[in-house]
């Protein structure tokens, strides 16, 4: 478009090929910090039942149903809290419920340090689970909106990065501070810190570009926002904003009303290959973040040791999760498969027995869980990137909708399946081992089908026609 273009105010800004083409920058760089400072807490909030519950058995008195109890109440509330967080999100935004569900993650974490029985421990923990499951696409959906087209899946993998250390740092606040204070201190301070990130969002979150101009945002509120991308340049001549690899955006504001744009053209394979995939992968990673500890424990482990290893292990999955996305950007979805490939075989040799007397224990099971962790945050990171900007909270909170299942599944069943002797916490390891390569097969066709929706959904020659000018 030419200068005089510009001055009548008469362009049309594609808006999708001015943030893919961006440089990473500085702006780009606050939002995946805040981002990650959102997973951070909410994984720290979110993880302290699992380090916990060792010293909450001993005061409560529970058996093995009561601990599944507890454990699965925050996954069920995740559950529900995915699907209505991540409907709000594509209606009114992705900052106001990012904040929202903030404050109320850390006022109901603070508050969980006065539980006197499980039963108000269950409750506490299911209303939790609804914040910390209502903020995740969102947070997912403002990295994959914001950031240029090379880094959309690497940004989801770094914000759970945060999700991540936040659910490991747990386990060392619990070591220092539950033998001294008790368990009812960790939530309190766990709790004090989630309230004063709440207070930082509040005046520096921005909003999703690509969901302003997907949902007819007016030029005045717009126009702001671009500007923090690229200081240099001036949008005052563009009169209107289009999305050009979005052409199929949802029309509907109702909950069931955006549930058929999942499923048009190829979205109809890979939305039921991602429900699947993160389904196989949330049983495993949820497995271990309910019984990892009490699993080495009956393995002979001290539960500080225990709640070691999980710790580092869960760290380093989450750092090797980015670095497997490396590999994912440039060539394609089917790299994710790695970390579960390599995985296997460390789970085969705990389940079947090989190596619990020997000294390749302890780096069999470190080096099982980091490829466990490094599987699961590379599939979260594919869960919103394939759906358009009207739609994609929605995608990514069906999918965490459906991982939830897994997430519900995994305490319950494992408590009663897995926990109270050694054999059956081998079964828990070949059970591991079996949902890995789910995440291989699902992968490896979702692989495929990305191929053909990536050619459906490159730009016209038309949409090239309104490109923005250089």
């Amino acid at each position: 478009m030419a200068d005089g273009a510009q001055a009548r105010g008469d362009g049309a800004l594609d808006v999708a090929h001015f943030l893919q083409g961006l440089k990473f920058t500085r702006f780009h760089a606050w939002i995946l910090i805040l981002s990650s400072l959102v997973t951070f807490f909410d994984g720290l909030d979110f993880s302290l039942i699992a380090y916990t519950l060792p010293y909450i058995r001993d005061e409560m008195g529970l058996d093995e149903a009561a601990m599944g109890n507890v454990s699965a109440a925050a996954f069920i509330g995740q559950m529900i809290g995915s699907l209505l967080g991540s409907y709000i999100a594509d209606v009114i935004g992705r900052r106001p419920v990012i904040l929202v569900c903030t404050v109320l993650s850390a006022v109901l974490t603070f508050v969980t340090g006065f539980a006197q029985t499980p039963e108000t421990l269950m409750i506490l923990r299911l209303l939790g689970g609804l914040t910390i499951g209502g903020l995740l696409a969102p947070a997912w959906s403002l990295n994959v909106e914001a950031m240029p087209l090379a880094m959309r899946a690497t940004s989801v993998t770094i914000v759970m990065l945060g999700f991540s250390a936040g659910a490991s740092a747990a386990g060392p606040i619990t070591n220092f501070v539950a033998p001294s204070l008790g368990w009812h201190y960790v939530f309190f301070v766990c709790g004090g810190l989630t309230l004063a990130l709440a207070c930082l969002l509040q005046f520096t979150l921005p909003e999703s570009a690509r969901w302003m101009v997907a949902k007819g945002k007016p030029k005045e509120k717009l126009l702001p926002m671009l500007a923090r991308y690229d200081r240099a340049r001036d949008f005052g001549g563009y009169s209107s904003f289009h999305l050009s690899d979005e052409r199929t955006g949802a029309k509907s504001e109702s909950f069931f009303g955006k549930m058929p744009e999942l499923f048009r053209g190829w979205l109809a394979y890979i939305t039921p290959l991602i429900w699947l995939a993160y389904f196989c992968s949330s049983f495993a990673i949820y497995l271990k973040a309910s019984f990892g500890v009490l699993f080495l424990e009956q393995l002979g482990l001290s539960v500080p040791n225990a709640t070691w290893i999980g710790s580092i292990g869960g760290i380093l999955g989450a750092i090797a999760g980015v670095g497997l996305l490396a590999f994912t950007e440039k060539r394609g979805p089917a790299w994710i498969t790695l970390a579960p490939i390599l995985g296997i075989p460390f789970l085969l040799l705990v389940g079947f027995g090989i190596v619990l007397d020997g000294w390749l224990f302890i780096p069999v099971i470190f080096i099982g869980t980091i490829m466990v962790g490094a599987g699961h945050a590379a599939v979260i990171s594919i869960t919103t990137i394939y759906y358009p900007s009207a739609v994609r909270a929605t995608g990514g909170g069906w999918a965490s909708f459906m991982a939830k299942f897994a997430a519900v599944a995994a305490p319950l069943l494992g408590a009663r399946w897995f926990l109270g002797s050694e054999a059956k916490v081998l079964d828990g390891y070949l059970a591991s081992a079996l949902c890995l390569a789910g995440i291989v097969i699902c992968i490896l066709a979702l692989a495929q089908f990305a191929k053909r929706l990536k050619e459906d959904t490159k730009p016209t020659a038309s949409d090239a026609a309104q490109q923005a000018p250089a």
